[in-house]
């Protein structure tokens, strides 16, 4: 296992939250300016102990202090909060939709993932189905050293997500890993890197952000 077991749980609960907490932490400073958003945070403090960032993982926290603040309208602020992030498209019957990464420096994460050889292969490796962090150095052929820390990143940038357990011959509980999502497209439209992912429903409903944000 490569991170704490309350980590792990963390990630498992948080996994596409990770992936986007960075850029809706700038988007919300950018909207409500950092005068308004330190009183969120102050009151974020007083009554979870959370600093935004962390609110903002645990999204249920931060909706109800921003609520405290706004009321009802609160609720198009955060879909233009996230709306600034990603274009979700609505799904098909018996399908999960698209969602278009708007922030490029999302689009950065992705392609940075995917440029980067061993980055690749794990993401590869665990796209159909759940790997070990042994199986995954395995089948990429990756030292363990640089291995551990590649994966790492991964799991930080909400990429790589944990998904059941394994056990070894000795009866060691170990943690298995999947990708975020089940589908990714990257194209060049009008001279710009577009990323849409198709993510895993799993990953959807373990999303405090979109089940609170109707978009």
């Amino acid at each position: 296992m490569i991170y704490s077991t309350t980590l792990v749980k963390s990630i498992m609960k948080n996994g596409l939250d990770a992936l986007l907490v960075p850029s809706l932490r700038k988007t919300i400073e950018k909207n409500l300016g950092k005068k308004t958003l330190n009183k969120i945070e102050q009151r974020l403090v007083e009554r979870h102990g959370m600093t935004i960032a962390q609110a903002i993982k645990d999204f249920y926290k931060f909706d109800s202090v921003l609520r405290e603040f706004f009321g009802a309208g609160a609720d198009g602020l955060e879909t233009k909060f996230l709306k600034n992030i990603v274009d979700i498209d609505k799904p098909k019957k018996n399908s999960l939709g698209w969602i278009t990464i708007q922030d490029q420096e999302l689009v950065k994460v992705f392609l940075e993932s995917f440029g980067e050889d061993d980055k690749k292969c794990i993401l590869n490796a665990v796209l159909d189905n759940p790997l070990i962090v042994a199986d995954i150095l395995e089948t990429c052929k990756i030292p363990q050293t640089s291995g551990y820390r590649k994966i790492n990143s991964l799991i930080k940038d909400g990429l790589l997500v944990p998904n059941g357990y394994s056990f070894t011959n000795d009866g060691k509980k170990v943690t298995k890993y999947e990708t975020l999502f089940q589908n990714i497209k990257i194209d060049i439209e009008k001279n710009m890197v577009k990323v849409k992912i198709q993510l895993r429903k799993q990953s959807v409903d373990d999303s405090s952000i979109l089940q609170i944000i109707k978009v």
